[in-house]
């Protein structure tokens, strides 16, 4: 299992209270809320499918072996999970999207 991190702070929907902020997905619940607790995040600024992570803290999950994504592999991700209950990994995700979309039309 592995935590994932995007890189949202880079655009400008990526802030919040003067904050750069990045989205903080697992396939597992568990696993995305022990990360949360080790870089200091609280329980209840869960999302319910993620944690907005400043970028101080976005650094701490790097260190502690999160794995940088893009804000599109991220979204992709999150929406994997809900339909499949994986993330799946980051190089197939825009694929994954994109055959997703196409199969819903």
């Amino acid at each position: 299992m592995t935590v994932y991190i995007d890189d949202m702070y880079r655009y400008a929907i990526g802030r919040f209270r003067g904050m750069e902020m990045s989205h903080m997905i697992a396939d597992s619940e568990a696993e995305l809320h022990a990360m949360a607790l080790r870089i200091g995040m609280k329980r209840e600024w869960y999302q319910g499918d993620h944690y907005d992570v400043p970028l101080p803290r976005r650094d701490q999950a790097l260190t502690l072996g999160a794995v940088a994504v893009t804000w599109r592999q991220c979204g992709a991700m999150r929406r994997r999970r809900e339909i499949e209950g994986r993330c799946g990994i980051p190089e197939e995700a825009a694929r994954w999207y994109a055959n997703w979309r196409r199969q819903k039309t």
